[in-house]
């Protein structure tokens, strides 16, 4: 087993929030860092505490919330940047200056000179104020290695406790990332971190080289958001490090889905089903041959090395043309269907139709195939009556909801940030206290014009990880979706025998 040990600094908060059109408030901030210190990251970057008044109090706010990760404010090699850290109560102060010429003539404006002298100055005042101080040589990848080495021990000798090499336009290649930390490793004895970009899609790549030539920390993203096209993937970095290379630290991987997602909903950047580690399909199986191998054994179609649970996912079969009978029998066992070997074939084969005329085969269809050729109805609990919106440009949309819900006519209104999300809050309401959360949500326009027919595609998982897809398709999308939600809830009720 790799005895060695990595650090993880995290940068959400900070370059996370460089993400085009993403901006958190200062609640949300402290609300995802309370989450990185219960995932176990090491290093918090908390924000730029000269940007803003608000940017200042957000990391003040984190710097006293006492939580056991290490809190970080940005800062340029200017005493001002560094007073504002300093006076927000950070116990790590992250100062930058560009390396390369390219970034010094056209963007700091300095000579290497000037630039050094001022990296080593900032170093010094950070240190003269009894905090750890951590150097960023901003475009490292691209600075002469001579002048880049001379820095970093410029830096080192003022009392830098970390020296960052930034990839910060994300040109570096594995191989190449290897050799240039390896040099660094060689000339400095201070610990070394890597802030690796995704231009290329190799930020997690290069990380893993830089560790693999020495590097003691990373600095990643939850989701792998950031400037342009992101940062390095917090779970792909830590599953990748645990994993495959028998790396320990201190990341408790069994929340990194639960961090994905609260940070998935306030940026309001969805990931593809198919983002590695916390994804929707990152754990699903909807081939016969793959589904039939895991459900005789999970490490005949997953890496083994890794679980669904130790990150907090869940395996999931899902229906389609290329289902196999093993995995959509397992499917309707566990929604509670007894069905004999005909009934199979049949179901199967209605199964592939959906599935050869290009629509996603939900849970909702296959139960219903599956209804109609046994014959045993299901009785759902939750039964749609009336919907009326209320929406315009001056206009709070707001949703009135009315259904029987377990025999008792329910009635229920919520506001939203427009007509569909009032009328999923308003079936919420209605429901009251139930661990039943939307998941997932897609539209498709099945036909054209301003009528268009749409097709509403939904999942609504539990707290246990169940989740069943459904799919409603009218001109009205309001309806459409609400009639979505109610079938995923009605079938999740039924799987869980409720």
């Amino acid at each position: 087993m790799n005895k060695q040990i990595v650090t993880f600094f995290d940068t959400t908060l900070r370059d996370g929030e460089q993400t085009p059109n993403v901006s958190f408030t200062q609640e949300q901030k402290l609300i995802i860092a309370k989450a990185l210190d219960k995932l176990g990251v090491d290093i918090v970057e908390a924000g730029f505490p000269i940007a803003s008044r608000g940017e200042f109090n957000a990391v003040k706010s984190i710097a006293d919330a006492n939580l056991k990760t290490t809190v970080c404010g940005l800062a340029r090699v200017l005493t001002p940047d560094i007073d504002a850290c300093l006076d927000a109560d950070v116990e790590l102060v992250h100062v930058f200056a560009s390396t390369s010429d390219v970034q010094l003539k056209h963007s700091m404006k300095k000579t290497r000179q000037e630039a050094y002298d001022l990296s080593v100055d900032a170093v010094e005042y950070v240190k003269d104020h009894g905090v750890k101080c951590l150097f960023s040589a901003m475009d490292a990848t691209r600075t002469e290695m001579e002048f880049l080495l001379r820095v970093c021990g410029g830096v080192e000798s003022a009392g830098a406790d970390f020296i960052n090499i930034p990839d910060t336009v994300g040109i570096m290649a594995p191989s190449r990332m290897f050799k240039f930390v390896k040099q660094i490793r060689e000339a400095v004895k201070v610990p070394i971190d890597v802030h690796c970009h995704n231009d290329f899609g190799l930020a997690v790549a290069n990380s893993l080289s830089a560790v693999e030539a020495g590097a003691n920390q990373v600095q990643v993203t939850v989701n792998g958001i950031g400037e342009r096209a992101g940062n390095a993937d917090l779970a792909q970095t830590a599953m990748s490090l645990s994993s495959i290379y028998g790396i320990k630290f201190n990341i408790r991987t069994q929340y990194l889905l639960e961090t994905s997602r609260l940070v998935e909903r306030f940026t309001k950047v969805s990931l593809p089903a198919t983002t590695p580690i916390v994804g929707e399909n990152a754990f699903s199986h909807e081939s016969g041959i793959h589904s039939r191998g895991v459900l005789e054994r999970p490490d005949t179609f997953e890496p083994g090395i890794m679980t669904p649970e130790m990150v907090g996912q869940h395996r999931r079969l899902v229906a389609g043309k290329h289902t196999g009978r093993h995995a959509v029998r397992e499917m309707l066992k566990d929604a509670h269907f007894d069905i004999s070997e005909d009934e199979l074939t049949r179901i199967i084969s209605r199964v592939k139709e959906i599935g050869d005329q290009g629509r996603q085969v939900t849970d909702v269809d296959l139960y219903t195939i599956a209804e109609v050729v046994t014959d045993e109805v299901m009785k759902p609990t939750i039964l749609l009556e009336e919907l009326s919106v209320m929406t315009g440009n001056r206009v709070t949309p707001t949703a009135t909801v009315k259904a029987v819900v377990d025999g008792k006519t329910k009635i229920g209104a919520r506001v939203g940030i427009g007509p569909v999300d009032a009328a999923i809050n308003a079936v919420k309401d209605i429901l009251g206290e139930t661990d039943a959360q939307l998941r997932t949500f897609r539209i498709d326009a099945i036909t054209g014009g301003s009528d268009a027919l749409a097709d509403v595609v939904i999942g609504v998982e539990d707290s246990h990880g169940n989740l069943v897809t459904a799919r409603a398709a009218r001109s009205d999308i309001v309806i459409a979706s609400v009639e979505a939600m109610i079938s995923a809830i009605n079938r999740l009720k039924a799987k869980k025998g409720a």
